[in-house]
Parts: C-alpha cells; structure tokens; sequence
C-alpha cells in the first residue's frame, strides 16, 4: 500500500474512535507526513527535499509498550505506526486494553496483518524491534533503555504531571476544567491535577464543584481498589483538619463524605504545585506572583497546561510564565491532543524515521 492509500483506510478505520482520536480525514493524515518529512509520497519514493532527492524509510517493525491509563496514547501511536507503513507489535497492559483491540479489528486485513497485539511480550519482540515507543513510569522507560541497542531507536513517554491556569472568565472554564480533571480518572500524563485561578480562588472552587458533580453524573468514576479509596481518605483527612484550624483551605466532599466520587480542595495557603491521589481530586489554589518558583518541583515533569479564557493572549502568558510545559491549550482541550502534537516536545513521525539522500 502507497502512503496515500493507508490514509485513505486509517480514516475510514479510525471514524468510530473519534472520542479518542479525534475526527479526521485522510489528506489530515497526509498533511502530517508532509509537516514532518516534507512530501506526501516521501515514504514512497524519492523526492525533492532541500537541494538533494531523498527518501524517509521507516521502521521495519515498531514496538509499541502501552500503558491502561490513557487509551487515546495506544490508538494514536498505533495509528502512526500503520502510516508510516511499519509491522506493529503492541505490547497491552496485563488486564488488556480493549479500545487498542477495538480498532485492530475495525482495521482493513491489509493493515490488520501489520499489527500484532498480546498481554505478554515474547522476548524476541524487543531485539527484532527496529523502533521501540514505550508509555510508562520512569521506571519502565529506564528499563527499556537498558535493553535497547545503539541500533535501536527508542522513543519513551514517561511521568508527567498537567495543571490549568484560569486567567479572566472564571466561569467560562468550569466545565472544561472539570471534563479534563474527570475524564480517564486523572490518570494520564494530561489530566489536571489542580488549577491555578487570578481571581478569587474559593469562589472558582466552590463553582468547580458543581461542576464535577455533574460530569461525575453523566460519566461515573470506575470502582476504586482499596489502597486506591483509602489513599483518597488520607487526603480529604489531612485536608479536613487544616481546614478546621486555616480559614485558608476548604474542603468539598462528593456526597458529603460518603463516597470518593470527587473532591475539590481549595488551598490558598500552599502555592506550590501539589499532587494528586487522582481519581478526580482536584487543588484549586490562587495564582501566586512568581509561578516559576511554584513549578519548580515539577516543571522537568510537566506535560499540558490547560489555559482559560481562549485566545493567543492567554497562550503566550502561560508560554512566558511557566517552563517546561510542551503542550499549552484551552481548558477542556487537554484529554484531545491533535495527531500531530509534539508529543513530549518531540515530533512523533521523524523522530522513528532514516533517510537515504541521492546527490546527483
């Protein structure tokens, strides 16, 4: 298949899963391939690139190592892996990730037979791997590091943390703050962890929490384990008793307490970025002075900032003021990242790609 034409069966593949990759059409995909390699067909033959003819080839096979907290990262990764006309072995997480599986088996079998998928990983599927991309911990990213060859390409996705910043129109963001902060339990690298708010802080908190309460409504959190509930307990506790002694924090509780649905705490007496349990318990503190010093704890871990109102005004306030970050888009954005974001700072086609140049 050319290029083109697994655009063409990607984009019919991929209709049904827009909730996770969003909607797009086959010439979005080519336009990505152009972006990053510089022509539609440079997959496929030699083209002008620069003064010279050249050719990107991509990976013979790709590893993929996916994570279950983010299903949205396992499809666009898949995605990729198939335009670039790569083999596929997906690499699932023990209890499986049935969206990856869903899209496998919507795809057409000329793509299908460039896509393998188990729950284990055979140990010749790293060392045929010509490409390894591994979503994890640190932790599993240094692991894989340590397997890899100098002729392996090794891409890693690993620990990040996400915020949002409400500048002006505190009302407009709430239920974009809310989805970002509910959808996928907090469990991904672009889920907020709490909001930065100019304005008056309490009053956005006790806003936020209409608001979560009614995306909880329309989309129930999973069951929590038990560490899992009890770590959500020993929050709330710790919260409870500093709010009864400083006027400075407050607590709201999902159901008043009897459930660990969600919790919103407002906490003007720390600035520093404070991190969630996740399972939608969101910080919300006031924007202090030096935003820098409130980061510093965090910004080589950064992953989204989600900013309010919309505009490029508010943008490049959050580019100017905060470091680290490598995605900067409006509140209710952060669970949809675009195909082509630069996923970690780094572009997501060329980094997997070699090149043959012929000069003439």
């Amino acid at each position: 298949m050319t290029t083109a034409e697994r655009a063409a069966a990607l984009a019919a593949a991929a209709r049904p899963f827009a909730e996770w990759l969003g909607d797009f059409i086959a010439e979005d995909l080519l336009e990505l391939v152009r972006v990053e390699l510089g022509h539609p067909a440079i997959l496929d033959d030699f083209q002008t690139h620069g003064n010279r003819l050249s050719r990107a080839v991509a990976p013979r096979k790709i590893l993929h190592v996916l994570s279950g907290n983010t299903p949205h990262a396992g499809l666009q990764t898949l995605l990729r892996g198939l335009l670039l006309g790569s083999h596929n072995r997906c690499k699932l997480p023990a209890v499986g990730l049935p969206v990856v599986s869903a899209f496998y088996e919507a795809l057409p079998q000329a793509l299908a037979a460039r896509v393998e998928c188990s729950e284990s990983l055979p140990p010749d599927w790293v060392s045929s791997a010509n490409a390894l991309i591994v979503f994890g911990d640190d932790d599993a990213i240094a692991h894989f590091h340590g397997l890899a060859r100098a002729d392996q390409i090794l891409c890693g996705h690993g620990h990040r943390v996400s915020l949002g910043i409400v500048l002006d129109d505190l009302t407009g963001s709430l239920v974009g703050a809310a989805r970002d902060a509910s959808l996928f339990d907090q469990r991904g690298c672009l889920s907020p962890h709490g909001f930065y708010i100019r304005g008056d802080s309490r009053a956005y908190a006790a806003s936020l929490v209409d608001a979560m309460a009614a995306f909880n409504f329309q989309h129930p959190r999973r069951l929590l384990a038990p560490p899992e509930a009890a770590a959500i307990r020993a929050v709330r506790e710790d919260y409870r008793f500093r709010a009864a002694n400083d006027d400075r924090y407050t607590l709201w509780l999902s159901d008043d307490g009897r459930s660990t649905d969600w919790t919103v705490i407002h906490d003007a007496a720390n600035p520093a970025f404070t991190t969630s349990p996740l399972d939608r318990v969101v910080f919300v503190k006031p924007l202090p002075a030096d935003l820098g010093s409130a980061l510093a704890g965090v910004n080589s871990h950064l992953g989204a900032i989600g900013y309010w109102p919309q505009g490029l005004d508010s943008a490049r306030w959050v580019a100017e003021h905060v470091s680290g970050a490598t995605r900067i888009c409006p509140l209710g954005e952060m669970q949809r990242p675009p195909l082509a974001w630069h996923q970690d700072g780094a572009p997501v086609l060329s980094s997997l790609v070699r090149w043959v140049d012929l000069e003439l």
